[in-house]
């Protein structure tokens, strides 16, 4: 089961690049995922659902500040779905101010940087 487990995250990677590779853990974890689930605001990178649990995953590797327009319409899609929000920011390009910080940590959206390598 882990070998095709292994197998299915390889070819997310490939296909799906950055997405691809946070799906990977969750996949892993024991996470069945769906990429790029449609919503009316905009597709959401990743839903992933296990434990009881959604999850609503936004990745973010641009090299610039996240804006509050980016943060608030993960919640919104959120919201739709009935998932918690996660908020992914990739390597050390993207950043995000005080303002956004305090709007995640008051709306429940959690943040999660994870480095590359």
């Amino acid at each position: 089961m882990v070998s095709r487990a292994k197998y299915i995250c390889r070819i997310y990677e490939k296909k799906y690049g950055v997405v691809g590779r946070i799906a990977k853990r969750y996949i892993m974890a024991g996470y069945s995922v769906e990429f790029m689930h449609p919503t009316r605001y905009g597709s959401i990178h990743i839903v992933a659902r296990g434990d009881g649990q959604k999850i609503a995953i936004e990745v973010f590797d641009k090299s610039s500040t996240v804006s509050m327009e980016t943060v608030s319409r993960l919640l919104e899609k959120s919201k739709l779905i009935g998932a918690k929000p996660i908020l992914i920011l990739y390597s050390n390009g993207p950043r995000i101010d005080n303002e956004v910080y305090r709007y995640c940590i008051e709306n429940g959206i959690k943040i999660r940087r994870i480095k590359v390598g």
